[in-house]
């Protein structure tokens, strides 16, 4: 196991451009951390719940109800920002949680496609326009990117550990 782990990276033990991937990090930690925790909240729950009925990938958490939905999306955010933090010392649970943020917010970013009345296509005046709603949706995208940049980071590189030649 300890071979494995020593396989991948993780940006607190870089050199270079890639050490301040660890600000990505903490970054995502305190979001996560900050979305679990309104999903304990009546209004949020109340919030993304037309989000979730409506979607091809979580609209079987509905069997939760109204308030366990949410509850089971702030428990798995929690779960992310923990292996996220956790991945500052471990590269394997850096990796983990980076590709956990990416299919969390994969599958927001897909709201924005899949959530009636949030985008109003239109080949006249404005080509794609959006309510508060897709407002709220459209940037997750930035947050997908930087879980994809802090995965790819997380993932082994050919020959390549801490500016030095891997044996």
């Amino acid at each position: 196991m300890k071979e494995l782990a020593s396989t991948f990276n993780i940006a607190e033990g870089g050199t270079g451009s890639y050490r301040p991937l660890a600000i990505l990090r903490w970054v995502m930690v305190v979001i996560f951390v900050s979305f679990g925790m309104q999903k304990f909240t009546l209004q949020s729950a109340q919030g993304i719940a037309q989000f979730i009925t409506n979607s091809p990938f979580v609209s079987w958490l509905s069997i939760f109800g109204l308030r366990g939905e949410a509850y089971f999306l702030g428990v798995t955010e929690f779960v992310i920002a923990a292996l996220l933090a956790a991945g500052a010392f471990s590269p394997i649970l850096s990796a983990l949680g980076s590709f956990m943020g990416v299919v969390t917010f994969a599958v927001t970013w897909s709201f924005f496609f899949t959530t009636p009345g949030v985008v109003r296509w239109s080949l006249s005046t404005d080509p794609m326009a959006w309510n508060l709603a897709g407002e709220f949706l459209f940037k997750d995208i930035v947050l997908l990117g930087v879980c994809v940049v802090l995965l790819i980071a997380s993932l082994p590189r050919a020959g390549i550990r801490s500016g030095t030649n891997a044996t």
